[in-house]
């Protein structure tokens, strides 16, 4: 569908039903980041060991944990941590993979960039053979856990894939007829790049970034899962998830809602970002 065509159409026809659901639920979870104490529940760190490990009730719906601290509003408030560090990561990957990406498209074709392209090609190869969980890994080896480290981590480790992606755009975009009949116009290059490539071949990063949100979520709560990533006693999903293996059969309900916060958080931004990358491809 063409940016014309979208013009004035509904929101629920341009992202469909399911991409409207998707967007509310992220809209909800950027809602409970910003102000987690609107959604209620107790303080997130408060301790009450004569509460310690009760089920699910009117007084507290998603359980207390070992130390009596209440599930939901520590789940609410590992929102904040879990978005923050997917929402990072993911301007650090896209960022680094976009110059990448640009810089080898706009070479590839030229005699003297096909070096660089070969450089930067082979690099990202690289980077595709290493599963992602073990190159962030190997970050926070050299830098020390932390959140920190762990958002620089989970962003490095996810580079490669969008400057693949970026310099397959700029290559179809610069042999477009778009940019041959710039060309033949006799417009300058730099102005050609910036009114014709960057436009075609970065909309659909927004959508890829979308998807990627996601997935920077579920990888940082493998590394605060792993104890590398947020310090307790944080309310960080993973790290919650790591705290209730000891009691999954006591006390499931400490597993069960962080668990399920990150599937639902992960599935809502890869919808999205499918609805998203839907309206840029032409029709």
């Amino acid at each position: 569908m063409s940016g014309r065509r979208m013009t004035g159409l509904p929101l629920v026809r341009l992202l469909g039903p399911t991409g409207l659901v998707a967007g509310a639920v992220l809209a909800v979870a950027i809602a409970a980041a910003v102000v987690p104490g609107a959604f209620g529940g107790a303080h997130p760190l408060a301790v009450h060991p004569a509460a310690s490990l009760l089920p699910p009730s009117p007084a507290h719906p998603f359980g207390t944990d070992e130390s009596g601290r209440d599930v939901l509003a520590r789940v609410v408030a590992g929102t904040r941590p879990s978005l923050v560090v997917g929402a990072v990561a993911t301007v650090i990957g896209g960022g680094i993979g976009c110059a990448l990406g640009l810089a080898a498209g706009l070479a590839s074709d030229r005699r003297a960039g096909r070096l660089l392209d070969a450089v930067i090609g082979r690099t990202m190869e690289v980077g595709f053979a290493l599963p992602i969980l073990l190159v962030a890994l190997v970050v926070i080896a050299v830098t020390g856990p932390g959140a920190v480290p762990a958002t620089i981590a989970v962003g490095l480790a996810t580079t490669p894939g969008y400057a693949r992606i970026v310099r397959g755009l700029v290559r179809r975009a610069d042999r477009s007829q778009v940019v041959e009949a710039a060309v033949l116009q006799g417009r300058r290059r730099r102005t050609i790049v910036m009114r014709h490539v960057l436009p075609a071949a970065l909309w659909p990063v927004v959508a890829v970034a979308t998807l990627g949100v996601g997935q920077a979520v579920v990888w940082a709560s493998a590394l605060s899962y792993l104890g590398v990533g947020t310090p307790p006693p944080a309310p960080e999903w993973g790290a919650m998830l790591a705290d209730g293996r000891t009691y999954l059969l006591t006390a499931p309900w400490m597993s069960t809602f962080p668990g399920c916060a990150i599937v639902v958080l992960a599935v809502a931004a890869t919808v999205l970002g499918r609805a998203l990358r839907r309206l840029g491809t032409p029709s």
